[in-house]
């Protein structure tokens, strides 16, 4: 049920693919009541429980719940069928900051404003307990005004969790980005 200009739970019309990885894919999409544009991200239930990686993303919902901040993707609603899981969120325009730094170098004005939203995002992540761990220009995305958006918190990990050496035992992070 992935295929665009079909309908999603009698509520969203799926339009063009965004983007994908291995375990889910990104839809454009339509509410059918209001008209606004969201996202969708269709997540393989198979593929998920056959790496047993279904805690990620039950951690990932929530976290995205805590998480409300005019810097951060909004999570609407979360919606699931035997095969699927569905995130429907917000839709930000204006593709991903990585994007626009492989054009070129940031005008100064524009570097510090994309920094300030991003550490009002992570102080305000931190002061819920949330760790994002994947922070890369790929996962801050712009939108239509020019404001940034931080995206994907599969990686992420809540301070609450905790074991009793301190410490998360939980995947961290790109490769690339990792510090």
């Amino acid at each position: 049920m992935d295929n665009k200009g079909s309908v999603l739970m009698q509520r969203y019309e799926l339009g063009r693919l965004l983007g994908q990885g291995t375990f889910a894919k990104v839809h454009h999409a339509r509410n059918l009541q209001t008209g606004m544009s969201v996202a969708i991200k269709i997540i393989d239930k198979e593929k998920v429980l056959k790496v047993g990686m279904m805690d990620q993303i039950k951690r990932e919902i929530s976290v995205m719940r805590l998480v409300r901040h005019p810097n951060i993707v909004q999570l609407y609603e979360v919606m699931a069928t035997k095969t699927k899981i569905y995130f429907v969120l917000e839709y930000v325009k204006g593709g991903e900051l990585f994007n626009k730094v492989a054009k070129g170098k940031l005008k100064e004005d524009a570097a510090r404003k994309y920094f300030q939203q991003l550490i009002s995002a992570v102080d305000f992540c931190h002061s819920r307990g949330v760790y994002h761990r994947d922070l890369k220009p790929e996962n801050l995305l712009l939108d239509e005004n020019g404001n940034l958006k931080v995206s994907d918190f599969g990686l992420s990990a809540l301070a609450e969790s905790k074991r009793q050496d301190g410490l998360l035992h939980t995947t961290c992070g790109t490769p690339a980005y990792v510090a």
